[in-house]
């Protein structure tokens, strides 16, 4: 009880330490929708619950991107197109990092290619996000290739100071966009391959771990997913977590979490958990006992269920929060359990 409050308490402290989130207006998102994913004429809500449905009914064809060969790697950077056009020309290119292990030969090189990640960072991540842990992964011989996620940093339209539009109480953009992070992260995978890498992993933190979920369901390339918070829904984080109160603000008074955790079931995990059973990837579930941004409940949840279904997964659970997660002693601890897992997996 006494490490409970101490541990809520740092964390109210923590989150409150970000002081520019905008409370935005509520919108169905009709105009983030495909012209063909609904009936003309059709009231907001019924659009997007009907394009929803289309979408659950192939999740294949939703999260998989056209085959692409514009790749830019220039010193270490990667750039490409994202495989969803979007309003916003800078989020429209993808930006990727890359940080080769020691033994690892120099892009477009001959050669035997060892263990690489792809790694999608926490929501609103600026471009030093995950930079330290991909340079670990890199000297414990895992190569990385870290990913902006849409909206962040570089892709970022001079609108934003924060990533909003990722997640937000407009509820078809947030599918979207949310979306095009898994596009852009099998875009990432099939260069990968093509520079013949085999063993392949993704890691993902907060946002990023059901981004990753979600990518590794849909591409067989990947052989261990280490997810780093976790939850079921996206809607139950958002009406419940700390970070996302701003997002609940606008979006109560206009739909309910049942209803919202309907139309947001492309982007959750649970709605894919089928998948997952057949895909029988390596998977390491991360929690927090403390988090008030991922409410344990929610990532317990999560874990029973993998058990329930005998989906090959491993379980750490972190002696602190969601944002302590990322302070000392806490982030060596975090960084050990998901660099062990991928060696191991990988």
């Amino acid at each position: 009880m006494i490490l409970s409050r101490f541990f809520h308490s740092w964390e109210q402290r923590l989150a409150s330490a970000t002081t520019d989130r905008v409370v935005r207006p509520f919108d169905w998102g009709v105009d983030w929708l495909p012209s063909n994913g609904h009936h003309p004429g059709a009231r907001p809500e019924a659009a997007v619950a009907e394009w929803v449905e289309h979408v659950m009914a192939d999740t294949e064809a939703f999260f998989t991107p056209e085959p692409t060969t514009d790749f830019h790697f220039v010193d270490g950077s990667l750039s490409f197109p994202s495989a969803l056009v979007t309003p916003h020309a800078s989020n429209n290119i993808v930006r990727a990092h890359w940080f080769p292990a020691a033994d690892e030969p120099a892009i477009g090189a001959r050669g035997r290619r060892g263990r690489v990640v792809v790694v999608l960072p926490q929501w609103n991540s600026d471009a030093g996000g995950h930079v330290g842990l991909s340079r670990l992964l890199a000297r414990c011989g895992i190569s990385a290739l870290r990913l902006s996620l849409p909206y962040h940093d570089a892709r970022m339209p001079p609108e934003l100071t924060r990533a909003d539009y990722i997640v937000s109480s407009n509820v078809a953009r947030t599918v979207q966009v949310c979306r095009q992070a898994v596009l852009d992260a099998r875009r990432a995978v099939a260069w990968l391959s093509s520079q013949g890498f085999e063993r392949i992993g993704i890691l993902g933190t907060s946002l990023g771990s059901c981004l990753s979920m979600l990518t590794a369901t849909h591409e067989p390339l990947i052989r261990a997913q280490a997810l780093n918070h976790v939850s079921p829904w996206f809607a139950d984080v958002v009406w419940q977590g700390l970070s996302t109160r701003h997002v609940r603000e606008g979006l109560e008074g206009n739909i309910d979490l049942d209803r919202l955790r309907d139309l947001w079931r492309p982007i959750s995990p649970w709605a894919h958990l089928d998948r997952a059973s057949r895909m029988q990837t390596k998977t390491l579930l991360v929690y927090a006992r403390y988090d008030l941004t991922f409410p344990v409940e929610l990532s317990e949840r999560l874990v029973r269920e993998y058990a329930r279904r005998n989906i090959p997964h491993e379980v750490a659970v972190l002696p602190c929060g969601h944002y302590s997660t990322g302070m000392a002693p806490f982030k060596f601890l975090d960084a050990y359990l998901l660099t062990r897992f991928l060696r191991r997996s990988l």
